[in-house]
């Protein structure tokens, strides 16, 4: 749809009303799990109040790993996070069931047919846009199911919904990345970078990333129980690189680094064995063991007590040769 600007996917998120069928949809260019639970926000914004249940399928935003049916279902951290904060509970459908949401699946259809067919955007907010002002429209229908005017029963549907919390909960993709020569870190194709002074080669530093920002931690507190090592806006793309120039202080800029063509090197330096010899006597006397008395005696005290004499061939060896 926004191909010809450079877009190369759009996704659409799609929040639909259980009771009155009331919908929600916006667009997106990204299904991670930031932009996911902010589509949530958006919902919420629009429908005035958070439900006391949501079904989802087992996508990998909801859904840590798949299991076995029958089986509880592992939730993703910040997705307990989020519903806790919201207070609402995430239902997720049983396996092979893609019967189990098809009230919000109809909706995908009815918005492509009746908002974006037949019509060209250039962005994202138009896209939002227009179902924004196709909702009215909408509203206004008597649904096949129930029979009722959509709007005059989403009004008991928001009614029972509960109320938004006074701050918002933003999820923040958690990342273990290492930490480059230059005090780069990549992620996601692109680099963002921390302070040379804070941080060693080859450390390893956790990236926490929302849908605006990415801020860079230390795995370890420093001693004022800090972590935070450096905040970036979230780079758009790829290859991108996200550099506070602070942070290079510190870093080797190469100032002592000579070379010469020949004909004027410097003199060997001259060492003085004399002074080597004192020093390493010096060195010596310092030791315990130097002053420890030790017998001295020839070696032939050693052969007189072997029975032997030193390089004599045994009789033996030299008759048979």
């Amino acid at each position: 749809m926004l191909a010809h600007v450079g877009t190369p996917k759009v996704y659409s998120f799609h929040m639909t009303l259980s009771y009155s069928r009331d919908p929600f949809c916006c667009f997106t260019t990204s299904q991670d799990l930031a932009t996911f639970f902010d589509c949530h926000r958006q919902a919420f914004a629009h429908f005035g109040g958070v439900p006391m249940s949501i079904v989802y399928d087992r996508t990998k935003t909801v859904v840590r790993r798949h299991v076995a049916p029958g089986e509880a279902v592992p939730l993703h951290p910040e997705a307990v996070a989020f519903a806790g904060h919201y207070d609402f509970d995430p239902d997720v459908l049983a396996a092979y069931r893609p019967t189990g949401k098809g009230r919000v699946e109809r909706q995908v259809l009815i918005v492509r047919d009746h908002v974006l067919a037949g019509r060209a955007f250039s962005s994202t907010e138009e896209l939002d846009s227009a179902f924004t002002a196709w909702v009215p429209l909408r509203r206004a229908k008597v649904h096949g199911t129930h029979g009722e005017v959509i709007g005059l029963r989403a009004v008991r549907d928001h009614m029972a919904l509960r109320p938004l919390p006074a701050t918002p909960y933003v999820v923040a993709q958690r990342h273990l990345r290492y930490v480059g020569k230059d005090c780069l870190v990549a992620f996601e194709a692109n680099l963002y970078s921390v302070p040379a002074l804070r941080i060693r080669p080859w450390q390893l530093v956790e990236v926490r990333a929302t849908k605006s920002q990415v801020t860079l931690h230390a795995t370890t507190p420093d001693r004022q129980g800090e972590t935070l090592l450096a905040t970036h806006p979230r780079a758009v793309g790829r290859g991108a690189r996200v550099v506070d120039e602070r942070h290079w202080d510190g870093l080797p800029t190469g100032a002592g680094r000579r070379v010469t063509a020949g004909g004027d090197l410097p003199a060997p330096r001259q060492q003085n064995r004399g002074s080597e010899a004192g020093s390493l006597l010096a060195l010596l006397n310092r030791a315990a063991a130097t002053q420890v008395e030790v017998g001295r005696r020839p070696l032939s005290v050693y052969d007189e007590l072997t029975g032997t004499r030193p390089f004599t061939t045994h009789p033996s060896t030299k008759e048979s040769s």
